[in-house]
């Protein structure tokens, strides 16, 4: 929340979870930021984006991803290193995220 905070709004916090709503307008950069925990997220709004890590190297380019996500439905992300969230495209990346705090078991 601190290194990335004008693009993450802290909506719920407790010892299990937290809920992040994040906005990023076309032309901006979230700076450098990790993702400790594994979530769920929700894309309201898709807008193509680069990710890169923290020494600048493209790790996700989303033009070359096969298919868009899909909006409004829930997606497993893995927690994410130190990494920056470009927003290449025309319109806002808007997505709300469930952040799992507590250890989980096997499957």
């Amino acid at each position: 929340m601190v290194a990335a905070s004008g693009y993450h709004t802290l909506l719920f916090e407790n010892e299990k979870v937290r809920v992040l709503h994040t906005r990023i307008p076309p032309g901006a950069t979230a700076p450098i930021h990790t993702h400790r925990w594994p979530c769920v997220v929700f894309i309201q709004i898709w807008s193509d984006c680069i990710r890169r890590d923290h020494l600048g190297s493209v790790l996700v380019d989303s033009r070359q991803s096969l298919e868009t996500p899909k909006l409004n439905t829930p997606a497993w992300q893995q927690p994410l290193p130190p990494h920056s969230l470009e927003n290449i495209g025309d319109a806002e990346v808007n997505s709300t995220s469930v952040e799992i705090k507590i250890a989980l078991g096997p499957d």
